[in-house]
């Protein structure tokens, strides 16, 4: 995580002197095995900090400023549009439009526990931006995501490979004893097992 922080893009501008210049994210992926039922278990734990929308005229940014700006808004904007979309219950959401959704996906896309919180700024001039980020906030507390998949494999489905693998060689065994019967019986005519 140091090296993730320290590699992460920072610069001043006119409104942040430590303005974060891009998200950062850290997923931990676990397996275990439940101690009751033997079934295997699997999680994710995304920690999202996503930089802060910014007002390019506010905060005085040019060149490469600018250009991060931009992108960190395109990527927040598609972010809104999932959250829109998931609020709609829309067939379709579009998760592929910035990779921030894309690997969101799983922590929005239903089936999963997700918190989420937001970060405001006090000043008086920051109002509008503390407005915007209260409405994306009321906006995304609005999506239903369903319950949070177990990620197990449930003891029935062990049960049934069990069953399977008895049936396999339950078949494998009457297969040998129909060719022994065929050997002390060898056919006399075509069908036949006289």
């Amino acid at each position: 995580m140091d090296i993730g922080l320290q590699n992460r893009a920072k610069s001043s501008t006119a409104m942040n002197e430590r303005s974060s210049r891009s998200h950062s994210i850290v997923s931990i992926h676990t397996r275990g095995t439940d101690l009751k039922s033997g079934s295997s278990l699997r999680g994710s734990l995304h920690l999202v900090d996503l930089a802060g929308s910014e007002r390019i005229d506010r905060s005085e940014v040019t060149g490469d400023r600018l250009k991060e700006a931009q992108h960190i808004n395109k990527s927040l904007s598609a972010l809104g549009d999932v959250v829109f979309a998931l609020l709609q219950k829309s067939a379709h959401v579009p998760y592929r439009n910035s990779k921030l959704t894309q690997v969101l996906q799983s922590s929005l896309g239903g089936h999963a526990k997700t918190l989420m919180f937001v970060q405001l700024n006090p000043d008086a001039t920051s109002f509008s931006e503390t407005l915007s980020t209260l409405k994306f906030a009321e906006r995304v507390s609005g999506v239903e995501l369903g319950a949070a998949k177990s990620n197990k494999d449930n003891k029935g489905a062990h049960e049934l490979m069990d069953q399977v693998t008895t049936l396999t060689e339950s078949l494998a065994k009457k297969e040998e004893e129909i060719e022994a019967l065929q050997k002390q019986h060898p056919k006399k005519g075509p069908g036949s097992l006289k």
